[in-house]
């Protein structure tokens, strides 16, 4: 009998907040929420949110409270309450689908940049599903759409060194608090027609029962001199998205040096792999990435599934993407590649093997 099972990703489970709407019906509030702006920029900005292939997302507000003015107070406060619920449904229904007790997991790691709670979500968490009293938690708050694959690298790691243990990811998003009402800059623009909340929740621990992806290979690939090009400014009035319109370009020309070094020491190329569960920043991102793949006969199909039913959930949103390969039955020795970018400027990159 085998002390020791392989680590795998045993599975990932959303939570979804109580509020959606169509683009369709945000179209009218955000028309009206422009009325004193001119016509050419009013015209631009509906054309971002109809083309922006985002065709519904969730909020943990509804519609009327988003394009209300509120303090960074108020909405931090709901953000808490709100989150940590989500938090704990996504938790527990990753438990219910690994068959797991929340007393079964000895590394807890969250992950959000859209609120602020000290203590963080973690210990509610602990306290609410009374897991066990030495849990080892680590929270991530600072490393953006980037933090759902920086989980995963971090949770591998310490599975790595702790055989036989089981890590638990929980990431909890909610843009659309950090909507600013009186900012009428593009970047806020593209980041309201693009962003949605949610959170989701991933387990990994040992299993020799079911094929399941195996982490085989982390890294992560830092651009230099590029910390201008995401992340969010603390202003009076909350959190203020900083998107450099140049992402999509920047990481076009750096796609080659992020993958190729990376999947060569595993004796690999692009070709090798059958699955590319990708961040889905945006639709130019998305673009990019499916051209430079189309040739190869490779697509991010589901990717782009995923950023048309939720949007952009920031760290969250690649373990949306997760849950839908883990519904899937992918045969054993089948490859997938995990990739995400966020504030840094910077590139995290996983590789996985269904054993």
């Amino acid at each position: 009998m085998n002390t020791n099972p392989t680590t795998k990703i045993l599975a990932t489970a959303k939570a979804l907040p109580p509020h959606t709407k169509t683009t369709e019906e945000i179209l009218p509030v955000v028309e009206a929420w422009l009325a004193e702006q001119p016509k050419r920029f009013r015209d631009k900005v509906l054309r971002i949110f109809k083309y922006a292939q985002v065709d519904r997302r969730y909020s943990i507000m509804d519609l009327e409270d988003v394009f209300t003015k509120t303090s960074f107070e108020e909405k931090n406060k709901h953000y808490a309450i709100e989150m940590t619920k989500l938090a704990e449904l996504a938790l527990q229904k990753a438990l219910d689908k690994a068959e797991l007790q929340p007393t079964d997991i000895d590394f807890i790691i969250t992950t959000s940049c859209t609120g602020i709670m000290i203590p963080s979500v973690d210990a509610f968490l602990i306290n609410s599903l009374k897991m066990k009293q030495d849990v080892v938690r680590m929270p991530i708050t600072e490393m953006g759409c980037a933090a759902g694959v920086s989980a995963l690298i971090y949770a591998h790691d310490l599975l790595k060194s702790n055989p036989g243990k089981r890590a638990a990811i929980v990431a909890l998003e909610s843009p659309t608090s950090t909507f600013q009402l009186d900012d009428f800059s593009m970047t806020n623009m593209v980041s309201a027609a693009i962003f949605g909340d949610g959170v989701a929740a991933t387990i990994l621990g040992p299993s020799d029962d079911k094929v399941l992806p195996v982490i085989k290979d982390t890294g992560m690939y830092h651009f230099f001199d590029e910390l201008h090009m995401m992340g969010f400014n603390l202003t009076n009035g909350g959190l203020q998205m900083v998107l450099d319109p140049s992402v999509p370009e920047k990481i076009q020309e750096h796609f080659d040096d992020i993958l190729l070094p990376f999947l060569e020491r595993n004796q690999l190329e692009i070709k090798d792999l059958e699955h590319f569960i990708f961040h889905p920043g945006g639709k130019k991102i998305v673009k990019m990435v499916e051209d430079l793949l189309h040739d190869m006969g490779k697509n991010i199909n589901i990717t782009k599934e995923v950023l048309r039913i939720y949007g952009n959930m920031s760290s969250a949103t690649v373990l949306y993407v997760l849950e839908e390969y883990l519904n899937k039955e992918i045969p054993a020795g089948e490859k997938g590649l995990m990739l995400s970018f966020g504030p840094g400027f910077s590139a995290q990159r996983v590789l996985l093997e269904w054993e």
